[in-house]
């Protein structure tokens, strides 16, 4: 216990660790800042014209799905702008993912419940940073100074050190992970009520809300474990930076680039990117270009879709390889 209390004073005491978190409250006061400049509370007129518009675009999705069953039916004469596809439900208004609400036709208003989705993937990728740079610089600095040296002097157990510290730096980011989280929806949701408009805050928008704020402490973690596991076995905070820098250049970019030239079958899939996307989303979709090839019978659905559980297996995977190896190779290394 007193190694874990040691360690997190050393990481809360580190410069660069403050810094990120003045960053972190920087950018949530920035974004806040504008949020409240750009946003306006809507009066009833704006609310009651925007509702007219959600629902007057729901009558004519309807009205558009009846016509093409009437067409499929002969009951009625397809003209040059009707839209009939293979099947009609691509039309019907009940299987779509999300109809048109009061909130889309109001201007300069700020909506919580369409906006604190796309702000929380913002705070999510800004603390994966966060979590892999700590995380880096974390045991990074120490083997290249030799503070790991004078902790084995007096705890002479490698794992026990390593494993301290690695335990110290994830309960420190899913700590700070949760609490920021929760403010900065708290405040936005503050925002929303106060000065823009909250929107359908019903038990599906809070159950999706929690999904993605759940999977984003996981992504946290997992960025953090990596960063301390690729510099432990670069034995340099730079061996992690390095590597990420490489990784994004090389596959990212450039494979990707090479898979597209040679028209490669679901190149997607073997992009890390996609993974992320996919876990962070619950599932992700995709085009394959060659899913349609030769098919002439009419509409062809080319996508394919990646879930959570293969994104997370993979995820896992990865940083489970990484972190082990770094244990493996501590329990073996010449220090000095």
């Amino acid at each position: 216990m007193n190694l874990v209390r040691a360690e997190l004073e050393r990481l809360t005491n580190r410069r660069f660790v403050q810094l990120m978190v003045v960053l972190l409250l920087v950018a949530f006061a920035v974004t806040a800042a504008t949020t409240l400049v750009g946003s306006h509370r809507p009066n009833a007129d704006e609310l009651s014209q925007a509702r007219a518009q959600a629902v007057q675009q729901v009558r004519e999705l309807e009205s558009a799905h009846d016509r093409c069953l009437r067409i499929k039916a002969g009951q009625a004469t397809p003209t040059d702008s009707d839209y009939v596809p293979v099947d009609c439900a691509e039309l019907d208004p009940g299987r779509m993912e999300r109809l048109p609400m009061t909130s889309d036709y109001l201007e300069g208003v700020f909506t919580f419940a369409t906006e604190a989705r796309p702000l929380l993937y913002f705070l999510v990728a800004f603390l994966m940073l966060f979590g892999f740079l700590v995380g880096a610089s974390y045991i990074g600095a120490d083997l290249n100074s030799g503070g790991v040296v004078n902790l084995l002097l007096w705890r002479p157990r490698r794992w026990a050190v390593l494993g301290a510290k690695l335990g110290t730096l994830l309960g420190a980011l899913l700590g700070l992970t949760a609490v920021a989280s929760a403010a900065y929806l708290t405040a936005f949701w503050l925002i929303g009520k106060t000065v823009g408009h909250p929107g359908n805050l019903d038990g599906a928008f809070w159950r999706s809300l929690g999904a993605v704020y759940g999977r984003g402490l996981v992504l946290v973690l997992l960025a953090g474990a990596l960063g301390f596991g690729i510099a432990t076995l670069g034995r340099h905070t730079a061996a992690a930076l390095g590597t990420v820098a490489a990784y994004l250049v090389v596959w990212e970019l450039g494979a990707r680039l090479v898979l597209h030239i040679l028209d490669a079958a679901r190149p997607d899939q073997w992009m890390l990117s996609s993974y992320l996307l996919a876990w962070l989303n619950g599932e992700a979709r995709f085009w394959d270009n060659h899913a349609c090839q030769g098919n002439f019978s009419g509409f062809c659905d080319g996508s394919y879709t990646l879930s959570w559980g293969p994104a997370l297996a993979v995820l896992l995977g990865l940083t489970v390889l990484l972190v082990g190896g770094a244990f493996a190779a501590f329990r073996r290394r010449d220090l000095i």
